[in-house]
């Protein structure tokens, strides 16, 4: 358990100091943009730009919920301060969503009104921005985005950006070459639709684990399944799985025993959903199947029987 526990606390270092590296990154290069997409009125640089305002402002928050999440346990926050890293999550979600919308609606008033566009500039400032996002993409995937929530949801903020990078330089090359100036917008709007996406996945996996769902990539069959075939345990009730944030899982239940080997018998389920299932946060309850506790359990639920 305390290699494990080492482990995590190496990637949360990790997971910091690179969302800080980003952070300084990603807003010395929009604010560039931004004045670029101002200077050469291109819908596409000031699209990409907004975004990467709201990814400058994500890495924030993200970078702000690990250092707040390090403080200590106390006796108003008994898990600490943890789950602010699914509420910087959360805020990320939105914020893609929102984003989008934006640009989705401002694409759709370009192509009612297209307007003139300086194609060189856009794409100097776009080839730019590709650059920038790649290498930031690349330092991002040297943290955990895969586990992490909050980390997932910043980098694929900076994915959103390279995209928008990309469709802008498709963009310009299209209105140099071609002057189809209806490019601007369509980039626009098909960048911002895959962001949409995004934002909208992230929001539904904060909420799964805001409302207390089950782990995401967690078997909870084959946790109940590997606790009622313990020798001894004839049933089990009151079996929760839940997540305090994308990597700290926590369980509770009831198991019902037939004989007087309490302490054998718990000692073995903690170390299996330890070392089988890598949940360290445990909380059994051991009790005889004579002991008749239902008159003090009237919330009983999730009910199991053993083999």
């Amino acid at each position: 358990m305390a290699h494990h526990h080492h482990h995590h606390h190496h990637h949360h270092t990790q997971n910091k100091k690179i969302l800080f590296k980003s952070f300084v990154l990603i807003t010395a290069f929009m604010i560039l943009e931004f004045f670029g997409g101002v200077l050469t009125n291109s819908l596409a640089l000031l699209s990409d730009a907004s975004h990467m305002f709201s990814d400058s402002v994500s890495l924030g928050v993200g970078l702000l919920a690990f250092i707040l999440g390090e403080r200590a346990v106390n006796s108003r926050m008994t898990f600490g301060y943890r789950r602010i890293e699914i509420l910087a999550a959360l805020f990320n979600g939105l914020l893609l969503v929102g984003i989008s919308v934006f640009i989705i609606w401002e694409a759709l008033e370009r192509f009612a009104e297209p307007q003139a566009i300086v194609s060189t500039g856009m794409l100097a400032i776009a080839i730019i921005g590709a650059l920038v996002n790649i290498f930031v993409a690349y330092i991002m995937t040297r943290g955990d985005t895969s586990d992490n929530i909050n980390m997932r949801a910043a980098f694929m903020h900076v994915i959103g950006d390279l995209l928008g990078s990309i469709g802008a330089i498709v963009a310009s090359l299209l209105i140099l070459l071609f002057g189809w100036t209806i490019a601007d917008p369509i980039a626009s709007l098909i960048i911002s639709i895959l962001i949409l996406k995004s934002g909208v996945e992230i929001i539904i996996i904060t909420f799964h684990v805001l409302m207390e769902g089950i782990p995401m990539n967690m078997n909870v069959k084959k946790i109940r399944t590997a606790l009622l075939e313990l020798p001894g345990v004839v049933s089990m009730h009151d079996f929760h799985v839940w997540s305090i944030t994308s990597e700290f899982s926590a369980l509770s239940c009831h198991l019902v025993i037939s004989n007087k080997e309490h302490d054998q018998i718990l000692k073995e389920a903690l170390r299996i959903l330890h070392d089988q299932f890598h949940i360290e946060h445990a909380t059994i309850q051991v009790e005889s199947q004579d002991a008749n506790l239902e008159q003090y359990e009237h919330h009983r639920c999730n009910e199991f029987g053993g083999n």
